[in-house]
């Protein structure tokens, strides 16, 4: 018969994976940075599994999950993983637009006047950056 440390280990190992298999954020790190979108059902499924036998680790994936934009499904036409952005940003943090525009229509498939004159452009901050988990270049 096992002994009780076996078991708790056992159950405690099975909690910690169940918990780390049921955040988006961890299964899908490439939708960081959305902000708002089609709910997906299965991370949203695992997460309540989460709430159903461990409900704070279940809350909080839910937090993290939606707090991260990674609950959400991404919109595949126009989803562009923000890794493929750092070629058009300079040394000194500006973006190059041609290497963007090139960069769009390559992923997206479509061709942006970033030249136009009614386009607006506004600057980012740190924590933006941060929060797709890219660094400052700066």
């Amino acid at each position: 018969m096992p002994s009780l440390k076996k078991l708790t280990a056992a159950m405690l190992s099975a909690a910690l994976v169940t918990q780390l298999s049921a955040c988006g954020t961890l299964l899908y790190p490439e939708r960081r940075g959305q902000i708002d979108g089609q709910i997906d059902p299965a991370i949203a499924v695992l997460n309540g599994i989460g709430i159903l036998f461990y409900v704070i680790p279940g809350l909080i994936a839910f937090a993290i999950d939606f707090s991260t934009g990674a609950i959400y499904l991404p919109d595949g036409k126009y989803s562009v993983a923000p890794e493929t952005l750092a070629p058009a940003l300079n040394a000194d943090g500006t973006v190059n637009q041609a290497k963007l525009q090139a960069i769009l229509e390559q992923q997206l498939d479509i061709n942006l006047p970033l030249n136009h004159p009614n386009l607006q452009q506004r600057s980012g901050s740190a924590e933006q950056l941060a929060a797709l988990g890219l660094a400052p270049a700066a």
